[in-house]
C-alpha cells in the first residue's frame, strides 16, 4: 500500500512500511474481541449495549477490520490522527527516541522536551512562549484553570454552553454538553453562558453583527451578575468542536478579549480539537488576530501517537511563578516518547505543506462540496466550518430548524443519526456523528482523490437521513418551530 500524503494527489512512498496486511483473517479477530468485551471497559458507554469493532490496521486515512472491510476514516480518531495513521517519519522518530532515551523524569532537560516546546512555542500566538507538558487535552484544562485562579486569586470560571473541555473533574464541570451532567456538582465554582450561534440563536438576532453583539453584552452581563472581582477566567473553544463547529462570528472573540482585559479576567481558549492544521492555519486564534492568556493543546500535536497535551503560557501568568512554585505536575509530563513524536509530526507538518494543504482543501473541496449537498438533501439544515473541520446540522425541516433527533436522543429517538451512519458504514466511510451533526474531520493530509470519495459516500448516506424529514415522510414535523440545541 502506499501511504497518501500532502498537497496533490501523488502519493508519497513511504521510507518506512508500517502496513498491516488487508487480507481478510476472521479467526484473528474473535480473540480479540472476546478479550475486549470480557474485560475493557469502554468510555461513555452503557457495557452491555456496546459492540466495538475489532480493528486490524490503519494506514493514512484508512482503517480496516479483520474481515478485510476498509474504511475512510472521516473522524481522524477523535479528531486527532492530522497527519492520519503510521505516517512513516514519526513512527521512524519514535523508535528512534525509545532507542535513545525511551523514559526520564519531567524534572530535568532533554532534548525531545526541550525542541517539542520551542517547536510548539514558535507557533503559537503572541508571547505564549512558555509551554507546561500534560498527558492529553483535559488535564492541560485543568492545569490551565488552576493557573488562572492563582494568578488572579479569583475562584470562579466562566465557560459556554455547547462546549466540550474533557473529562476530569474540573475540565467536566466547565463542559457545557450533557456529558457534564452525571459528573456536575455544583460546586465546582463554573458559570455557564451562551456563545453566539446564529443558526439556533439564543438572543433572537437575525445577523451575525446582531448575534455578536448580543452575545458580548450576555457575557458582559453575566460577568456583573457574578461579580467581576470573583471570577478568574473565562475560558472558550476557540472553534467548539464536538458542540458542532460554530464559527464564531467576526468581532467576537476580539470583543471577549477585550471584556477580560477590562475586568482584568483571563481568557484561556481551548485548542485541543481545533489547533495544530485542523483549521488551515497552526490554530484556531490565527482566524482572528486574537491572543489568549493560555492556550490549551493536545490532539494534532502529535497525531495522537503518543499521549501529549499542554498549556502555552503567556509572559504575565508565567511571571507569576517565577519565584512561587507552581503546585502541580505529572509524572509523565514531556514523556520524551511523546515530545518525540511531536517534534517529528511538526516538522513532518511544515515539510510537506499540510496546514497549507488543509486551507486548500477545504476552501476549494469540502466547503463547495458541502454547500453543494445543502442545496440537494432537505436533511441539512447548515453547512459551517474551515480547513478540515465542518458540521452538517441535520434537520427534520429546512424552515423551522427543528433538529432531525431531539436534543440528547437515544434509542428509538435517534434512529434517524443511526439511519444515516450506517448508511455511511455500508458505503465504507466511518462517520462522525454526535446529537444531529455529522463532522467532516479527515486528516489534514488526506489526499483530494480520498476527500472526494468519502465526500461521495456521505452524498449517499445523506439520502437515509432525508427519509426522516417533512419533505421525506410527506408530513409535518413534529414540534416544529423548536430550535432544539
Amino acid at each position: 500500500m502506499t501511504m497518501h500524503h500532502p498537497s496533490s494527489d501523488t502519493p508519497a512512498t513511504p521510507s518506512t512500511s508500517t502496513s498491516t496486511s488487508t487480507v481478510p483473517d476472521p479467526a484473528a479477530g474473535r480473540p480479540v474481541r472476546e478479550a475486549d468485551r470480557a474485560h475493557v471497559f469502554h468510555s461513555w458507554s452503557a457495557q452491555g449495549q456496546i459492540d466495538p469493532p475489532a480493528v486490524a490496521g490503519a494506514e493514512g486515512s484508512h482503517f480496516w477490520d479483520y474481515e478485510g472491510k476498509r474504511y475512510l476514516d472521516f473522524t481522524s480518531g477523535l479528531v486527532f490522527t492530522n497527519i492520519g495513521y503510521a505516517h512513516p517519519k514519526v513512527v521512524a522518530a519514535v523508535q528512534e527516541q525509545a532507542a535513545k532515551m525511551c523514559t526520564f523524569a519531567p524534572a530535568f532537560a532533554i532534548e525531545a522536551r526541550s525542541e517539542a516546546a520551542r517547536l510548539i512555542a514558535e507557533r503559537t500566538p503572541g508571547d505564549l512562549d512558555k509551554i507546561f507538558f500534560t498527558n492529553g487535552g483535559a488535564d492541560a484544562v485543568e492545569h490551565a484553570i488552576r493557573m488562572a485562579r492563582l494568578h488572579t486569586g479569583r475562584p470562579k470560571v466562566l465557560s459556554a454552553y455547547r462546549s466540550y473541555h474533557g473529562g476530569t473533574q474540573q475540565a467536566i464541570n466547565l463542559t457545557g454538553d450533557p456529558r457534564r451532567w452525571a459528573s456536575d456538582s455544583g460546586t465546582a465554582g463554573v458559570v455557564h453562558f451562551h456563545a453566539p450561534h446564529l443558526y439556533r440563536t439564543p438572543f433572537y438576532a437575525e445577523t451575525e453583527e446582531q448575534e455578536c453583539e448580543r452575545a458580548l453584552a450576555h457575557l458582559e452581563q453575566t460577568l456583573a451578575y457574578e461579580g467581576p472581582q470573583t471570577v478568574a477566567a473565562v475560558i472558550l473553544e476557540t472553534i467548539p468542536g464536538t458542540a458542532g463547529i460554530m464559527m464564531p462570528p467576526p468581532g467576537y472573540l476580539a470583543g471577549v478579549r477585550e471584556i477580560c482585559d477590562k475586568y482584568g479576567v483571563v481568557l484561556v481558549l481551548d485548542e485541543v480539537m481545533a489547533g495544530f492544521g485542523r483549521t488551515g492555519t497552526w490554530f484556531a486564534a490565527d482566524l482572528y488576530g486574537v491572543v489568549p492568556d493560555l492556550l490549551t493543546f493536545a490532539k494534532g500535536v502529535n497525531s495522537g501517537y503518543v499521549p501529549l497535551g499542554g498549556v502555552a503560557i503567556s509572559g504575565k501568568i508565567a511571571e507569576t511563578f517565577d519565584q512561587r512554585p507552581y503546585p502541580g505536575g505529572l509524572t509523565y509530563s514531556g514523556h520524551p516518547l511523546a515530545c518525540g513524536a511531536a517534534v517529528a509530526t511538526l516538522r513532518t507538518m511544515a515539510e510537506e505543506g499540510i496546514v497549507e494543504h488543509a486551507a486548500r482543501l477545504g476552501e476549494t473541496v469540502i466547503g463547495p462540496a458541502l454547500r453543494e449537498l445543502a442545496a440537494r438533501h432537505p436533511s441539512v439544515g447548515e453547512v459551517r466550518g474551515t480547513g478540515v473541520f465542518w458540521a452538517l446540522d441535520l434537520v427534520r425541516d429546512q424552515e423551522t430548524r427543528e433538529p432531525l433527533v431531539p436534543y440528547n436522543a437515544s434509542g428509538a429517538d435517534n434512529a434517524p443519526m443511526a439511519d444515516f451512519a450506517a448508511a455511511a458504514k455500508r458505503g465504507g466511510l466511518w462517520p462522525f456523528v454526535n446529537m444531529n451533526r455529522t463532522h467532516v474531520v479527515p486528516p489534514c493530509n488526506i489526499t483530494e482523490a480520498d476527500l472526494k470519495e468519502g465526500l461521495s459516500v456521505l452524498d449517499e448516506a445523506l439520502t437515509a437521513a432525508d427519509a426522516h424529514t417533512t419533505a421525506g415522510t410527506g408530513g409535518a414535523a413534529a414540534g416544529a418551530g423548536s430550535t432544539g440545541e
